[in-house]
């Protein structure tokens, strides 16, 4: 009991104080570690707030948690054990280099964020790396090579650098979450490292190796991952599903470098957002119309008296003048008794809609999205909903990865066609040995998406075989 000078109960003042203890019940206590540190430095000010531990749990550990279950699911499928010989790095695909370039650079900035005794900076760095480069896009790029195939090189490869990140990852945050990397350390060298340590706080601090990071490589993937993010947030706009293939969609570049680092990722960018075609374009074509104004904010401190002058020069600027700021980063301005350098923080530079397309830009990148739906567009789009819907269904009736199914589906006018259409498709994503459209249907499930209503049934293809 709480008691103020005069010996009251202090129950009332205190009424809305957050209880320690059902925090760490409800979230664990390396989810709270984690928050504090991660948003401020442990000899700083936080102030505390349920829902961010919430979010933490959520965003990392729930990310961290699935992704070693995706892991755990198809190695125990493949048994895979990491009884292989390393696969040298020159015959891993390029997802796999990037992604341990990317884990060998985060190994040597938290170990120098430790040792400059900066803790929230590398749980800051990690949480980027699991979330973004290790989830969102390594895994997800990723599936096929875990779930389809033979147990040959290219599988084999995807195992070997997934573990070694996911094991990593425990080492590194483990003095931050010392309860939940140990558990994490030692399922994961229970299997696959016999002779490892027994707990991750006995176990030796990852150290980089400088020959696996390449620079130009992680470059190159950041520009995809801005393409992509740029095109799906104009998917988000018009409310238009990743699954909803889309047949066109247009970048332009301002130098010969630039074009082929675009097209460098031209089909890793095409299959992250579902589009048919990618054109490259000028300026010169003149297809997207970009605007420029100056940005006050930044010009305001460094050049208040000229601020006219400046606003004036930047309306006279040509499509020329706009490709020539976005490529190098800042232009000279001659305003009569000085020559300033306006960078290309100092100006916001927005891109005008075209007909039947939407334009967005980030910094120096500009993508055009041509969001028109043909028929046959239309139809690929309902067979990946067909897919999606059906994978869900296998996992919710209790089927293995590998069991062969049969699906029974009522025709709606719509879902017959894209099935005939998209036949083979739907089969090999699904693992179906037949498919049946029917006029009426009684059993399974109701499933509804955009303008498709109809019911779905599935059973194992070994019961009809029996």
């Amino acid at each position: 009991m709480v008691l103020d000078k005069d010996g009251k109960k202090m129950s009332k003042r205190l009424g809305n104080a957050i209880d320690p203890f059902k925090t760490l019940k409800d979230h664990g206590a390396d989810a709270t570690r984690w928050y504090m540190i991660s948003n401020a430095n442990p000899w700083d000010n936080l102030k505390f707030d349920l829902e961010g531990v919430a979010e933490v749990k959520r965003k990392f550990f729930g990310t961290l948690y699935n992704t070693y279950s995706f892991f755990s699911l198809y190695a125990n499928l493949d048994n895979f054990t990491y009884k292989e010989a390393e696969v040298p790095m020159e015959k891993r695909p390029e997802i796999d280099r990037w992604i341990l370039s990317e884990l060998h650079s985060l190994i040597q900035k938290v170990d120098q964020a430790y040792q400059a005794y900066e803790p929230t900076r590398a749980a800051r760095l990690i949480s980027d790396f699991v979330q973004e480069n290790l989830s969102n896009w390594y895994v997800r790029l990723c599936r096929r090579r875990f779930w389809k195939g033979a147990y040959e090189t290219d599988k084999i490869a995807a195992y070997q650098t997934l573990y070694t990140c996911l094991e990593s990852v425990a080492l590194l945050s483990a003095p931050i979450a010392p309860f939940y990397m140990d558990r994490l350390y030692k399922d994961l060298s229970g299997v696959c490292r016999p002779t490892a340590s027994e707990s991750v706080h006995l176990a030796a601090f990852p150290t980089a190796d400088l020959s696996l990071i390449d620079s130009s490589l992680e470059q190159k993937m950041e520009l995809a991952q801005r393409l992509s993010s740029l095109v799906l947030s104009l998917r988000q706009k018009e409310k238009i599903k990743v699954r909803q293939p889309l047949q066109k969609m247009m970048v332009p570049y301002h130098s010969l470098e630039e074009k082929q680092a675009i097209l460098a990722v031209e089909d890793l960018v095409k299959a992250e957002v579902n589009i048919k075609e990618l054109q490259l374009i000028t300026d010169e074509d003149g297809i997207i119309v970009k605007q420029i104004k100056p940005n006050f904010k930044t010009l305001g401190p460094k050049h208040g008296k000229h601020m006219k002058q400046i606003a004036a020069k930047v309306a006279e600027f040509t499509a020329d003048d706009i490709s020539a700021i976005e490529q190098n980063g800042l232009k000279q301005l001659d305003l009569g008794d000085q020559t300033i350098d306006l960078m290309l923080e100092d100006v916001l530079i927005s891109s005008q809609d075209i007909e039947g397309c939407l334009v967005a830009s980030e910094g120096n990148v500009t993508v055009a999205l041509d969001i028109y739906i043909s028929p046959e567009l239309k139809s690929e789009g309902v067979a990946r909903e067909l897919v999606n819907r059906i994978q869900n269904l296998r996992k919710d009736s209790g089927f293995e990865v590998t069991d062969k199914i049969v699906v029974t589906i009522l025709k709606d006018g719509i879902v017959e066609n894209a099935i005939n259409v998209n036949l083979g498709y739907i089969k090999t994503e699904t693992l179906s040995e037949a498919i049946h459209c029917v006029d009426e249907l009684k059993e399974g499930v109701e499933i509804e998406f955009d303008d498709t209503r109809t019911r779905l049934f599935i059973q194992k293809h070994e019961y009809l075989c029996q």
